[in-house]
Parts: C-alpha cells; structure tokens; sequence
C-alpha cells in the first residue's frame, strides 16, 4: 500500500464556479487575534493585542475574532477590557471562538456581556480522520456534540438584552469531512438555531489543512451550497490554511463557488504554513479594479505593526508587502518599468499600466525610488531610471549602454549591489567631473570676419598651466575643438550631441551630452550640467576631452 494516498475530488460535471467573477469583495474577518495568536511563538501580551486591535480597526475590519475567551484568561481579561472601556466601534462586531462543551459556552458568554455586537463561534471536528483517531465516535456522535452546543449557545443568547448575538459554526476540517455530513450536521445546527432572512446564520466551512488543488475545495463549496438547506438564510464563509501554499488561490475559487466571506490574518500568520493572507487577497482585488474595503494605502506601517506584535518577519518576497516585491534587478524587467512609466508620464493616462507591475506602489505607501536596483544582472534602463531619479538626467540610449556597462563592471567586482546613491555618484565621477587634465574657466566671443562662423576665446587650464586660445568654427564647441587641436593637438571629433532642462521652469539647468570620438576610433560620453546651455555644452565637450585623454594615459601606463 502507498504511503501516501491521493485526495479523491468530487464529481461535479455541472460545476458552475469556473465561469464566474468576482465582482465586489466578500466580508472580511481578521482572525489575527485568535488563530493568529495560538500560532506564535511567544503569544501577545495585552499591550501587543491592543495595538494590532487599534491597527485593525484603522484598516477597516467590521469583523474581529478577538479570542477563545473560555480557554485562555489573557483572551478573557482582553475582551473584557475591550467591552469596559468602550473600546469596540459601535460598527464593528467582535467574534470568540468557542468549543461544543457546556462550560466553555457559558465562560464565554461571560465574556462578551456588555457587548453591542458579538458573533459565537461554535466549532467541532467533523472529518473522517479525527472521528476515527481522535474522538473514536460516530456521526451521530459528533453530530449531537454540535447539536448539544449550538442548543446551549441559542438558550444563553435569549437571556442577552444589552446587545445583539449572532451565531456561528464550524465543521472543522471541512475539507475532510464528506460532504453530506458537512451538509447534514449543518442543516442540524440550524434547525436549533432557526435563522432567517433578516438575521443569518455564518456558517464557516474551513480548509483546516489543505489537501487538495483549490478547483477542489471550489467544488466543495459549490455542492455544499447546492445541498444545504438554509442557504438563502445562510452567509458561507471561508477559513482557508496554506499547508499546500495555495490558501489565497483557494479562497478567491471558493467566492466564485458562492461564498459570502473570508476569516484570514495579515500576511498569512497562522497554524503550520499559515493562514490565508488577507493583504494579499485584498490587494488582488484592488488590481481587478475592486474596492476590497480595507485600507492599506499605509502597508509599511501594517508590515510595521504586524512583525512587532507577532515577532514573525515578513518575507521580502511576500506579495506587495515584502522588501523586493517593486523591485527589479533584471535588466530587461528594468528597461520595460522605466519605458512603462515613461509613457504614462506623457500621455498623462490615469489607468496604470507599467509592464511587470500589478499596482501602483504608491497605492500603498510605497515609493518609486526601490523599484529598480542594480547589480550585477542589471541593464541599462534600471541604470538610466536610477540616474533620472537621483540626478534628473535623461540619458541618451548609447549613454546609458555605455553606462551600464561600467555600472555591470563596479558590480562584478564587488558581487554585491550598488544603492542608488552610489549609481548616482559613479555617474558623476565617469561623466560630469571624471579626472581633469583639462579645465574650463570661461569664454568670450570675438569679431569674425567669416559671415558662416564664429570666433571664441577660451580660459582655460591644460597639465595644470593656464592658457587663452582661440578657436572659431560653426559654434562654441566647434570653436573649442578647432582651438585645442591648433594648440595642443587634441584632434578629436563630435559624434553626437543632445541636451534638455533638467526641470520644468525658465530657471533650470540644462544637461548636455557629446559622444567624442578619438583618433584611434573610440567614442567616450562626457556629460555637462549649467543654468547656461552655452556652458553646459562646453562642460560636456570638457568632460569628455578629460575622459579620452585619461584612456590615453591609461594605454601609455600599461605599455
């Protein structure tokens, strides 16, 4: 026999789910206080518990599963604090879980008196599993063991006049249970219970451990709502675990399947591998243009509070919230998120569409700048997006080959990455100020007789000794090449010349940018930076001269 045998799915030919949509989010319940809580290392304390509360309540839950007040007198002293101080939004409804035994019902009950709002949660096992190791009992069994307390919870909620108590129950491990059991013990729940239109039932069917692909637990769902009875009278509600790693998967088939609402914690804490990560499934729905209800437009500080009451770091690839998550290395990713925000930039479109990014970060606090970082794998758009961010230069294509490869070369040496701050310096000290040889001061023009030509004066310093020449030619820069090649015989040629403002505005700088070429046959970038184009330029041109004449130096010295 098979160590492991294989889950067997439902016959479902007529399901319906796989042609749906989810079209508005479901009702969210956070279970962080409870589930989350009993899977910690090191439980909250009632100081961390109030603070991850206060988060919840920010983000925008309704619904907060605040503890197992009967089975623990930190969750029991907690919620008492809650209801005493008046701590509860008037909105919002705070859930306790409880077990199907008499004494642990009426503790709890003790627990939410004073209450406006309260759901009980009843549970048991149902599975085939736990009925046949666990609890040795049958389905009757099993089946009065719900019956017995969802009996006791409805006599107890009858003696409540201060607030209002909905009801709802558990078949534990759901996904384990055959589903005419699940139905059956359900439809006996609710014949104590007797929902109705106006007053519903939550009946909770959880993935307790996942044992099947997700179109499974679809199909579960599906048929259990096609069966059970109290439907119409009935909010179906999920409560998916991630032992497979497809909890989030699972839950979105499932609301295709006609589910009404989802219990899950932030970024997934819970019992083994977790449970389903709210933040994740809501900001799914965000990207599908749905108002998922939840605020997490601050997700750092949610990230924040999170890791600090449950002492779990969030990973850095965790979906929208971890460290990497807007970040590129690759260079063809960096090319295509540069030229995504590039074109919405300039057809000032409001619909966000940036190729491998699925929200806007700053939808949720987080900022462009992290988006793009270099290493080793990086290309040259990730290198120009990083320029234009730190500096405003907008560099030409060749420029940012050019770049890049001596980006890629700084990084292979090291092994490690270069934060932008330092691909901004790099960029600066290769081409805006490389080594000076040769040094500008000023210029000024002169008479020429040439009706086609202009002729200049330049100051400048050459090998540390200053000079006055004079050039002329079709320009500035022209003049300048014609007057250092006269002078000094630096014979070099202009391959290509661009420029723009740095910023919008009559008082910007201006960048320039000339691509030289040397007499052996290389072309070197110099970049010039001035609130005078005219001085821009001839930063640049001087740049580059410095930079073709430090590749001199540098063949001479390895001869």
């Amino acid at each position: 026999m098979p160590k492991y045998v294989p889950f067997q799915p439902l016959s479902l030919p007529d399901r319906t789910w796989p042609n749906q949509t989810i079209r508005h989010a479901p009702v969210w319940c956070s279970v962080d206080l409870r589930d989350g809580n009993q899977a910690l290392i090191n439980p909250m304390g009632p100081a961390k518990k109030m603070e991850l509360f206060k988060t919840l309540l920010r983000i925008g839950f309704k619904e907060i599963e605040v503890g197992f007040p009967a089975a623990s007198e930190t969750d029991f002293s907690f919620l008492r604090e809650l209801i005493e101080q008046q701590l509860i939004p008037d909105d919002v409804t705070i859930q306790v879980l409880t077990q199907a035994r008499p004494q642990l019902i009426e503790r709890t009950f003790e627990a939410i008196a004073g209450a406006k709002n309260a759901i009980v949660h009843l549970y048991n096992s149902t599975s085939t599993l736990q009925r046949r190791v666990v609890f040795r009992a049958d389905k009757a069994e099993i089946t009065k063991l719900a019956v017995d307390g969802a009996t006791r919870i409805h006599e107890l909620a009858s003696q409540v006049s201060d607030g209002r108590v909905r009801y709802q129950y558990s078949p534990e491990s759901f996904t384990g249970t055959e589903i005419d059991f699940s139905v059956e013990i359900c439809d006996a729940v609710c014949n104590v219970w007797q929902p109705t239109i106006e007053n519903k039932t939550i009946i909770n069917l959880p993935s307790t451990v996942e044992l099947a692909t997700p179109n499974v637990y679809a199909d579960q769902i599906e048929l259990f709502c096609r069966l059970f009875k109290f439907r119409d009278r009935a909010i179906i509600s999920l409560h998916t675990h991630n032992d497979r790693g497809t909890g989030v998967a699972a839950s979105e088939l499932a609301l295709l399947a006609g589910a009404d609402r989802v219990e899950g914690t932030l970024f997934g804490n819970g019992e083994r591998t977790g449970n389903l990560d709210i933040v994740t499934m809501a900001l799914n729905l965000t990207t599908q243009g749905i108002d998922s209800g939840l605020d997490f437009s601050n997700i750092k500080e949610v990230r924040r509070v999170a890791e600090f009451c449950t002492e779990l770091k969030v990973h850095e690839r965790t979906p929208y919230a971890g460290d990497l998550v807007f970040t590129a290395f690759s260079g063809s990713h960096q090319d295509a998120i540069k030229k995504g925000y590039d074109a919405m930039k300039e057809s000032g479109q409001e619909q966000f569409e940036v190729p491998y990014l699925t929200i806007d970060p700053a939808d949720i606090g987080r900022q462009y700048d992290p988006i793009i970082r270099v290493n080793s794998q990086s290309g040259k758009g990730g290198v120009a997006y990083l320029v234009e961010n730190e500096l405003g230069f907008r560099l030409p294509r060749r420029l940012q080959v050019a770049f890049s490869q001596v980006v890629q070369q700084a990084t292979d040496s090291t092994g490690q990455e270069m934060p932008a701050r330092e691909v901004g310096k790099k960029f600066l000290e290769t081409y805006v100020s490389p080594p000076a040889e040769l040094v500008y001061r000023s210029h000024k023009p002169l008479e020429c007789d040439l009706e086609d030509q202009e002729m200049f004066q330049f100051s400048i310093e050459y090998q540390g000794v200053a000079h006055e020449v004079v050039g002329q030619g079709n320009g500035p820069l022209d003049a300048l090449v014609h007057a250092l090649t006269e002078k000094f015989g630096l014979a070099y040629d202009i391959q290509d010349y661009q420029e723009h403002a740095m910023e919008a505005g009559s008082g910007s700088s201006a960048a320039a940018y000339i691509l030289l070429k040397t007499p052996e046959g290389t072309e070197l970038y110099g970049v010039g930076q001035h609130r005078s184009l005219t001085k821009a330029s001839i930063l640049g041109l001087v740049a580059a001269i410095n930079r073709c004449l430090g590749l001199s130096r540098d063949a001479t010295s390895k001869r």
